[in-house]
């Protein structure tokens, strides 16, 4: 879940590092505007989430169908997290190649926060997120229709007995720990020293979306990913999911913004190199 660029890996003599940081990417990059590999990218994201939103939409749906008058029935809240994850990591080792594999607005945003895709990307690739989710949910209903609209058609909502205050936590805290993930597997460092392992990246990533499903099913649902929630949302068209509906944009949205600033600027030491190369130029 990360842009795709190249990272080089060769031994730098200056520096001493066996790896390079790619360079931050503008905040308007008109170039990429007139490259293929640009809207390729968009149209993976829109099929990828598609597909992520089908598959798991399906799975909540039909475990509700099978579970409703036996608790035994079904996959359970496990499988649920399961599916969750599973296509995580199959849809992010997919797609990494071509659009980073974002398929969640949370997970673009704290890599545009980070500078690591430009600002037009970052809004195309949400836009193209949330139609693909919506599109993904509407085949859900067309080939579940009765099932769908009895069982709540997938969508997240504060369960009761929950705060909204601890509803949007959960979903501060579960979204951090998927894009501190993503920053902590895609690390230009640790993709030199770990070359060999492919699926590294994906794999943590997909066990971070499971995990946290797990924690945060009995709270919201879990969201930790707005064009998941929204597009379940648009399609069930419920009160109920459209009035927590800002709990699944606010919270991961900040989530985010935590987790871009902790790996950038504390574990990766952004300010201080920053206020270094600074003082090296007033030296000079």
């Amino acid at each position: 879940m990360a842009k795709d660029s190249e990272v080089g890996g060769g031994h730098n003599r200056f520096s001493g590092k066996d790896y390079q940081d790619p360079p931050p990417a503008p905040l308007i990059d008109a170039e990429e505007l007139g490259q293929w590999s640009f809207y390729r990218a968009i149209i993976a994201e829109f099929i990828a989430t598609l597909l992520f939103l089908y598959i798991t939409v399906l799975t909540v749906i039909g475990y509700k169908s099978q579970s409703d008058g036996d608790q035994c029935g079904g996959v359970g809240i496990l499988g649920i997290a399961w599916a969750f994850g599973g296509m995580i990591f199959v849809l992010v080792y997919c797609t990494a190649g071509i659009s980073g594999g974002h398929i969640n607005p949370a997970v673009t945003f704290g890599l545009f926060l980070a500078r690591k895709v430009s600002l037009v990307r970052a809004i195309l690739y949400m836009v193209a997120q949330s139609l693909g989710a919506i599109c993904g949910v509407g085949l859900v209903k067309a080939f579940q229709k009765a099932y769908f609209t009895k069982y709540g058609g997938g969508a997240n909502g504060l369960a009761d007995g929950y705060s909204q205050g601890t509803g949007l936590a959960a979903e501060i805290i579960g979204t951090f720990v998927l894009v501190y993930t993503v920053f902590s597997a895609t690390d230009p460092k640790r993709n030199a020293r770990d070359s060999h392992v492919p699926v590294l990246a994906p794999l943590p990533i997909g066990f971070a979306v499971f995990i946290v499903h797990l924690a945060t099913i009995p709270i919201t649902g879990t969201g930790i990913n707005p064009a998941r929630s929204l597009g379940a949302a648009v399609i069930y068209d419920n009160d109920k999911a459209w009035d927590d509906q800002w709990i699944f944009w606010v919270g991961p949205f900040i989530g985010a913004a935590i987790a871009a600033f902790y790996h950038q600027y504390i574990l990766r030491a952004g300010a201080v190199k920053a206020l270094g190369s600074f003082r090296s130029s007033s030296n000079i």
